[in-house]
């Protein structure tokens, strides 16, 4: 019987797996408190913000979804080294570009997210193509099975 002579697993993608699922965590649990309305956590943002949120589209609000939680479903995958992982960071890439679209042509009212909404969206972006590529070159690697 052959055996396969994987690469070790790097210690860098314990680190970056790890790091990955917090963020996309974090992600996907900001988009369960808002979707169920969650009044502890909704009761941070002004009147004046959840309208905005609570404005949002149902296919906006579907390619949110799909990003956060392929986002997140990737970083599963990642830490348990599945070579899918990219792949699921690519459909999160999906997601993302389906929601940015909407809040690039229907921007938040003067002073509901203050400037911070683009730089969130520019290091949401950053951080899912970097994951995304990270993913592929570990899989190409062979270390992600």
């Amino acid at each position: 019987m052959a055996t396969l002579n994987r690469p070790a697993t790097p210690w860098h993608l314990w680190v970056i797996g790890i790091l990955a699922l917090l963020w996309n965590a974090f992600g996907a649990y900001d988009y369960l408190m808002t979707q169920t309305r969650n009044e502890a956590y909704m009761s941070a943002f002004t009147p004046q913000q959840l309208e905005y949120f609570y404005s949002f589209p149902v296919w906006m609000e579907a390619f949110w979804a799909i990003g956060v939680w392929s986002a997140f479903l990737g970083a599963i995958l990642l830490v348990l080294r599945s070579r899918f992982a990219g792949y699921a960071f690519v459909l999160a890439l999906v997601g993302l570009a389906g929601s940015s679209a909407y809040q690039f042509t229907n921007p938040a009212p003067e002073g509901v997210l203050d400037g911070t909404g683009l730089i969130l969206t520019v290091v949401i972006w950053a951080s899912q193509i970097l994951l995304a590529i990270y993913a592929f070159a570990m899989a190409r690697r062979g270390v992600l099975r």
